[in-house]
């Protein structure tokens, strides 16, 4: 049996966030106040839509907006981590189930030829239009209270496990490597045997030690990581176990 691992994208395989990132390609590489302040939460899909309308208005054109995605820095060891995984893929099967978009992402893993590490890639679809601008959709509906209303990790990962059953595809064990709030849902989620493996000081890691000084701690076991060496070296241990 193999093992599956979820990567959320931004601040995780990436050290930033794609969404803010394509900024660099505004005007004097800032948004207007008006446009920066319209961002309502919950509904950051939406706000991301009138991003790429007015970098369209502005005549950036898709060419300059890929050029500066690739600029982005993976985190410190994911090279080599997506490298590990690649070259041992008869034991992983590995998903990416992120808030950014189809586009950035594509743009991103294809420049640095890790697009084959993954098996599925869910997040917001994204497309340029014939007009040249870039457009971006919700992933899903869903009833979540606690999840931005485009998207709920739990939904997406509950379903794929659904789906690989249905093909005879089980896993001995699910690791799910995060950073943010939105992937408290899908860790809650996780069973007894499961690892959670939030970023050191980012949101993920703050909330689920909150759950367990309130003492209703999350069901799997929590690694740390700061460098996603830390990760490959956790890993190499799982699969000589």
């Amino acid at each position: 049996m193999k093992l599956l691992l979820v990567f959320d994208f931004d601040h995780t395989i990436i050290d930033g966030n794609s969404d803010t990132w394509i900024v660099k390609c505004a005007p004097e590489k800032k948004l207007p106040n008006g446009l920066r302040n319209s961002y309502q939460p919950g509904h950051w899909t939406d706000y991301m839509g009138r991003v790429f309308v007015y970098l369209g208005d502005n005549g950036v054109k898709e060419d300059e907006m890929k050029k500066t995605m690739t600029t982005i820095p993976f985190t410190v060891g994911m090279v080599d981590l997506l490298g590990f995984i690649g070259e041992n893929k008869e034991l992983f099967d590995c998903i990416i189930v992120s808030d950014s978009n189809t586009v950035f992402i594509d743009w991103i893993l294809k420049a640095a030829d890790f697009h084959k590490v993954f098996d599925e890639v869910f997040t917001n679809p994204a497309a340029f239009s014939s007009t040249g601008y870039l457009t971006v959709q919700n992933f899903h509906a869903h009833h979540c209270a606690e999840c931005p209303k485009n998207l709920c990790k739990r939904k997406v990962l509950k379903e794929f496990l659904e789906k690989q059953l249905e093909q005879g595809v089980s896993y001995a064990q699910i690791v799910y490597i995060g950073d943010g709030g939105n992937d408290l849902c899908p860790v809650m989620f996780l069973k007894k045997g499961d690892i959670a493996m939030p970023r050191k000081g980012y949101t993920l890691e703050k909330k689920i030690s909150q759950l367990a000084q309130e003492l209703c701690p999350v069901e799997c076991s929590v690694l740390v990581w700061s460098s996603a060496i830390d990760i490959m070296s956790y890993l190499k241990v799982l699969i000589k176990k």
